[in-house]
């Protein structure tokens, strides 16, 4: 029995350093984040964020979901607001693939000239790294007290945006509300 614990506990690291998306988050020290049980959207924040109305209602059905996990409410007199923060950037990725290299038999001996061998060719490729901020302010003294954010590869195929967003949102809010040392 204690030896099945070793192997969940690797196969739980093994699994989770495969994902897409790397997440940090900060937060003030002297809250008690277990004062706050309520949440609503910072409208006017969120009204700003340069995205999709398609992407940001996906972004925000996936908060409602994560934080009603965690036992908090959406409220017209709420204890937190959430606001949201995108950025994107594109990643141009250059390799060189080699064919192969050196000397070939063939009619005769000699070296002849051939880009494959000598230098191959390069492949060229592109993807979008995505970043998305989430943060939770203090909704009476209007101060941020926690911020996360995601980092990952964005994906323009429809069918798995709304699983990529809702991975970025939940690794995210994994780490609300933080433990403290």
């Amino acid at each position: 029995m204690k030896a099945i614990k070793p192997i969940v506990i690797l196969l739980f690291l093994v699994l989770s350093s495969c994902s897409s998306v790397s997440v940090y988050s900060d937060y003030e020290k002297s809250i008690d984040f277990s004062q706050y049980k309520t949440y609503a959207f910072h409208k006017k924040g969120i009204e700003k964020v340069q995205i999709s109305e398609f992407d940001k209602k996906r972004i925000l059905n996936a908060i409602d979901v994560e934080l009603s996990k965690k036992g908090m409410t959406k409220s017209d007199t709420p204890d937190l607001l959430v606001n949201i923060f995108t950025q994107e950037r594109e990643q141009i990725d250059v390799n060189q693939y080699y064919a192969g290299w050196g000397y070939g038999w063939g009619y005769g001996w000699g070296y002849g000239w051939n880009p494959y061998y000598w230098g191959g060719y390069p492949y060229v490729s592109t993807s979008t790294e995505g970043t998305l901020y989430i943060d939770l302010i203090d909704a009476k003294k209007n101060e941020l007290v926690w911020e996360g954010e995601g980092v990952g590869y964005l994906t323009q195929d429809r069918s798995k945006k709304e699983a990529l967003i809702n991975e970025f949102v939940a690794k995210i809010l994994m780490q609300y509300p933080p433990v403290k040392k």
